[in-house]
């Protein structure tokens, strides 16, 4: 079964790419029709021993439109088979930033060395729109049934 994209057909919004390195080509795209991140691939190889963790070049910049942000995820399969996730997942990309697309990794795995080669995918991209939002300082916050509760208060009887 296909996907169709004709049903809710998504906005199109365009992302500027650009290589820095002459070894790497500035190809993201989407693997499948319907998903939401661009595989991040690394621009050379190296290796995370347990616990280790590696700020990975792509070798690529981005130019994002004014309202709009990357996040970067970890790869499921990469986290459930090699224990290698994101270090600040969702790592944000601001629209102004012109520099290189790094992905800090870290291997949880404690027993295994990760290897992985150049062009492997480490990490995936989504675009997002985003709201600016203008902080108005308050005497005040209006009620909420929420309130104060925090870290695990949702289905806890109080």
């Amino acid at each position: 079964m296909s996907f169709d994209e004709t049903y809710n057909e998504p906005e199109n919004t365009e992302v500027l790419v650009k290589a820095l390195r002459d070894d790497v080509t500035p190809d993201l795209h989407y693997a499948h029709a319907g998903d939401a991140g661009a595989d991040l691939k690394t621009a050379e190889d190296f290796e995370l021993k347990p616990f280790q963790r590696a700020l990975v070049p792509t070798g690529l910049a981005i130019a994002l439109p004014a309202g709009y942000v990357a996040l970067v995820h970890p790869r499921s399969g990469l986290a459930a088979k090699q224990g290698v996730t994101v270090l600040n997942a969702p790592g944000t990309i601001d629209a102004g930033y012109r520099g290189e697309v790094k992905v800090p990794l870290i291997n949880l795995d404690p027993e295994r060395t990760a290897v992985f080669h150049k062009g492997d995918r480490i990490a995936q991209m989504v675009i997002q729109r985003y709201v600016e939002a203008r902080f108005v300082e308050a005497d005040e916050l209006p009620g909420s049934d929420r309130a104060e509760r925090g870290f695990g208060s949702t289905g806890v009887a109080s």
